[in-house]
């Protein structure tokens, strides 16, 4: 079989891609939720906070540099794999890129090592503003970065100059159309993979009966973080839904499956098998109408369908289909888990219930994993243009030899699986050890307080712990 270059280097980019959002879609979530541990313990001096704190900042500081390692690589790939994209874009995407750099990396990068090693070395409040700057600077940099690809979705502000994009409008470049709803539904998805991260950990702790005031309050506040973002993310999806198919309906058509170039009254497919050379679906489960009552609010609204369009101008519609059906069904069984915990609390069991104990540990991946599904949707249902109906991917690889690329491809793949395989097990070696010991929290609290807050604090956590 002839290697195709072009094949390669989009699977390339999309490998490296996927492996470096795993990190973002968790730090993003964890910054902000250490940022407001630290700030109950401040405003409480509840001990708890505390701990949890101290226990998430270092899986934090591990997710956070892999990111930063994996994150690099794409820039390059973009001049290495996709130069002639580089050279007509460069004028729009190189400034934002560079924005990113200077406004959240830096930020991060000069506030990062306050946070990680400033605790007994400077005071508490100047070390909970190196903990807010850090988090700040993780959604400046989602910013930027959803704002270069918002831009390739719905290109806005630009003016072509012998085939090179120029920008016309910073304003337009940077809050194109579909901006304001992938920025949202973005940090939405970050914040639930950090929820479920740590709501499963602290089911993990409760279940072995360890460290039981720990894992119950971490639990609790993931829980509470569930039952408020999962709906709100399902509400942002929608509004996202509808922004999609004003500007791109051929994605909205792959990820409903509607082939007919019109179709009124189209029925929400929840499993079929789309076949893309018969232009049809296999073995549909369906509920009539719901797909265009959801995206046009009307029962016999009428959708755009795939054929629309010529066949070269459609994405991998299996591909968009299936990954669309993942994201939104673990939404739901977000919201489920959710409505669980909240019935347990309740009901008075405090999450006893050695079920839901284990669907929370099951569930650990699974904010990332709908992360992952929701960019396939988005990137692969964009295609076959890199530039939303200007600039084709295909039109813009490099011409490199194919057998160079799979030597790359290959070694990626070999690299980050290793890489991945030690942060795996970084992360579990982390959470076996648990929270700060007593001893050790106490020796932390006399080193940057006065002795006698400090005696009182440990007091309260060792009372805590006798207690649960």
């Amino acid at each position: 079989m002839e290697l195709d270059a072009a094949i390669l280097s989009r699977i390339q980019f999309a490998f490296t891609v996927s492996f470096h959002i795993i990190f973002p879609s968790i730090t993003i979530g964890l910054a902000t939720a250490i940022a407001i541990w630290e700030g109950l313990w401040l405003k409480t001096r509840n001990p708890v906070y505390f701990q949890l704190a101290k226990f998430w900042i270092k899986p934090f500081a591990i997710t956070f540099g892999m990111g930063v390692v994996s994150g690099i690589v794409l820039s390059y790939e973009f001049g290495t794999n996709f130069s002639r994209f580089s050279e007509i874009t460069g004028s729009v995407l190189g400034p934002l890129m560079a924005y990113e750099v200077l406004t959240a990396f830096f930020l991060e990068a000069g506030f990062l090592g306050v946070m990680l090693f400033g605790w007994q070395r400077v005071g508490e409040k100047l070390h909970y503003f190196a903990t807010c700057v850090v988090a700040i600077g993780t959604w400046i940099s989602a910013f930027w970065i959803i704002v270069a690809n918002s831009w390739m979705q719905t290109p806005a502000g630009y003016e072509l100059v012998n085939g090179h994009f120029e920008v016309a409008s910073w304003m337009e470049v940077i809050f194109n159309p579909s901006m304001p709803y992938r920025l949202t539904h973005m940090l939405m998805a970050s914040m639930l993979s950090a929820t479920f991260l740590i709501g499963g950990v602290s089911a993990w702790y409760l279940f072995k009966k360890r460290d039981q005031a720990f894992g119950r309050k971490g639990l609790s506040m993931a829980l509470w973080a569930a039952l408020l973002l999962a709906p709100v993310q399902a509400l942002v999806g929608d509004f996202h839904g509808l922004n999609v198919k004003e500007h791109q309906p051929v994605k909205v058509a792959a990820m409903e499956g509607i082939w007919p170039e019109r179709e009124a009254g189209a029925p929400l497919l929840l499993f079929a098998v789309p076949d893309m050379e018969a232009e049809t679906n296999h073995f549909e489960i369906k509920i009539p109408k719901l797909a265009s009552l959801i995206l046009t609010h009307e029962l016999d609204g009428e959708l755009q369908g795939l054929k629309s369009v010529p066949p070269e101008d459609r994405p991998n519609v299996p591909l968009v289909f299936y990954s669309f059906r993942v994201m939104v069904g673990l939404g739901v069984l977000m919201i489920g888990a959710a409505l669980w915990g909240l019935w347990l609390r309740r009901k008075g069991g405090r999450f006893e219930s050695t079920a839901f104990q284990w669907l929370m540990m099951l569930m650990i991946p699974s904010g990332v994993i709908s992360t992952l599904a929701g960019w396939y949707v988005a990137e692969v249902g964009r295609q076959p243009w890199l530039v939303h109906g200007l600039v084709r991917t295909m039109d813009v690889v490099s011409p490199l030899p194919p057998e160079r690329i799979l030597f790359s491809l290959t070694l990626f793949v070999l690299t980050y699986s290793l890489l991945f395989f030690v942060y795996l097990y970084f992360m579990a070696k982390l959470v076996r050890k648990g929270p700060p010991d007593m001893a050790r929290l106490e020796q932390h609290m006399i080193g940057v307080n006065a002795p006698g807050f400090a005696l009182e604090w440990v007091k309260k956590l060792q009372h805590e712990v006798v207690e649960n």
